[in-house]
């Protein structure tokens, strides 16, 4: 499966993570970035529209967001 657009965001490890969904919405139209927390359960499918922006206990992005 091809997805379009950008397909991951290296540089916001360490962002917050409202700021990061922030960014990734902006920077690829075509996606929704959804906060989740380190250690949370979620769904496992692969979708092109959606990126997980894992974040720690303070907020901040733990792992690289990707489309997924």
């Amino acid at each position: 499966m091809e997805c379009t657009g950008k397909s991951s965001w290296p540089e916001l490890v360490g962002v917050e993570g409202k700021e990061a969904a922030k960014i990734i919405e902006r920077e690829n139209p075509a996606v929704n970035a959804i906060i989740v927390t380190v250690g949370e359960s979620v769904i496992q499918n692969f979708l092109c529209g959606r990126v997980w922006v894992w974040v720690n206990e303070d907020g901040k992005v733990a792992r690289v967001p990707k489309i997924g």
